[in-house]
Parts: C-alpha cells; sequence; structure tokens
C-alpha cells in the first residue's frame, strides 16, 4: 500500500522556528500542503524563513511568541488562528540548555532551561489543546475535529549525558507530559506524542563537530556521525499526518540507535 501525505487545507504552529530544527519543520509541513504558523521571539528570523516557504509556493505567517511568558502564549495562539484559522496541529519545539556539572547548576541556569523547556512546552500545548477539544465537542468552529501534538523532547529524556543534567531532566519531563496529555486527550482524537532526535548538524552547532570535543562525541556515537534535519522529516510528516491516527502516546527516538 502506497501512502502520500498531503497536509492540504491544515493549519500548524511550529514554535522555535527561527532557527535549527524548527525552521526544517517548518519547511517541511509547508512542502506538504500545511499553511504554517512560525512562532519565536526573533521576528527577523521568521520574515526570512517565511519568505523562503513563499518562494518555495508554501503559505506561512509570522507570530511573536516567547514561550517563558504565559500571556505571549496566549496571545500568539490566539493570533495565530486569527490570522490562519484553527491549528490543527502543533510542534512544540522550543527548547534551551546549558552546559555544566550539576554541582554548578545556578536556581538562574535551573529557572532558564525549566521555564521554556517544560513550564513553556506544557502552557503553548495546553492553549492550543484546549481549543482542539472545543471543536471537538462542538463549541468552536472548525474543520478538523481533534488535532495533532507533537512534543519536540530529545534522546536526552531517554539516556543521561554528562554536563547537561537538567536539560535531560526536562527532556525527561516533557516525554512523562507527553503521556499524561496523551491520556486524557486522546478521546477528543487528539494525538500526542513525543519525538526524540539525537545529534542532528544545523547551522548552529555545525563547527562544533569540527572541533576536537566534537570528534570525541562523534566516536562515541554508534555510527559515528550525525543526522541531517531532513533525517527527522519522515517521523514528522507521519505523526502530523491522518494516517497516525493509532498512534497516540508514542516516543520515538530518532537518533541513530544512541539511545539503546
Amino acid at each position: 500500500m502506497a501512502y502520500n501525505i498531503d497536509l492540504a487545507g491544515r493549519v500548524a504552529l511550529v514554535t522555535g522556528a527561527s532557527s535549527g530544527l524548527g525552521a526544517q519543520f517548518a519547511r517541511t509541513l509547508a512542502r506538504a500542503g500545511a499553511g504554517v504558523v512560525l512562532a519565536s521571539r526573533r521576528l527577523e528570523k521568521l520574515k526570512d524563513l517565511r519568505a523562503r516557504i513563499e518562494g518555495e509556493g508554501g503559505d506561512a505567517h509570522v507570530v511573536e511568541l516567547d514561550v517563558s511568558d504565559h500571556d505571549s502564549i496566549k496571545a500568539a495562539v490566539a493570533h495565530a488562528e486569527t490570522e490562519m484559522g484553527s491549528i490543527d496541529i502543533l510542534v512544540n519545539n522550543s527548547g534551551v540548555s546549558t552546559t555544566q556539572r550539576l554541582q554548578d547548576v545556578t536556581p538562574a541556569d535551573f529557572d532558564f532551561i525549566f521555564n521554556t523547556n517544560v513550564r513553556g512546552a506544557f502552557f503553548v500545548a495546553q492553549e492550543v489543546g484546549k481549543r482542539m477539544i472545543a471543536r471537538a465537542q462542538g463549541h468552536a468552529p472548525g474543520s478538523f475535529t481533534g488535532g495533532r501534538i507533537i512534543n519536540i523532547a530529545s534522546m536526552a529524556g531517554l539516556k543521561v549525558l554528562p554536563q547537561i543534567g537538567a536539560y535531560c531532566m526536562s527532556k525527561a519531563a516533557v516525554i512523562q507530559m507527553t503521556k499524561a496529555m496523551a491520556l486524557e486527550w486522546g478521546r477528543f482524537g487528539i494525538n500526542v506524542n513525543a519525538m526524540c532526535p539525537g545529534y542532528i548538524g544545523t547551522e548552529i552547532n555545525h563547527r562544533h563537530w569540527q572541533t576536537e570535543q566534537g570528534q570525541k562525541l562523534l566516536d562515541l556515537l554508534p555510527r559515528k556521525r550525525v543526522g541531517q534535519p531532513e533525517d527527522l522529516d519522515p517521523v514528522l510528516l507521519m505523526l502530523a499526518s491522518d494516517q497516525s491516527h493509532f498512534v497516540n502516546g508514542a516516543v520515538i527516538a530518532a537518533d541513530d540507535g544512541f539511545s539503546l
């Protein structure tokens, strides 16, 4: 049986879309036909990405979003739905990290990581989820009942790594958050799943892999290579599509086997 993933008529909100994996996720969804709302704090980067998507024939809108600010979340989601219609797909991608041993983590470091990776991710999903639930109950308009929420966790949520322990803890929380949302919201036709990427080469980290420290890390990887952003496209599209209707609460590692 052949599958053709067509997201025409769907609206996707991608947080942390200004660079890295978020930008790739947005372009991939747009190429599959979805109207994409690009959200982050860096508006100029978003505008550049919007121009690229529109240049490829896609449809994109820009919205400012600071996931550490609850009022910003509510305003951004409302703005997104006003501009493009009800949100059918959420790619909950915003994330940050710091690098230090656990004994050196300060309260400011801890709050910086957890306010974005856990608190921010939760309240973005909650705000979108409430609107999806309202549509499922017939209390809000929308052409698509149900929805797809894809929380971007990390293989660091499955396997503890040195010097990023607080980040690992935060992504483990995202995995449990995903399961809790899948359990509660599944009856409304909302599928909530987590993707756990491994080491992916992006414009943010590409120089690191040329350093001595980066080469040492490569030697620890099962196949001594990093992935490319497009390596995540098949998982993303499957989870965003109708074909994932029986996939709920899944935690999918896309890490070349590193978390085994």
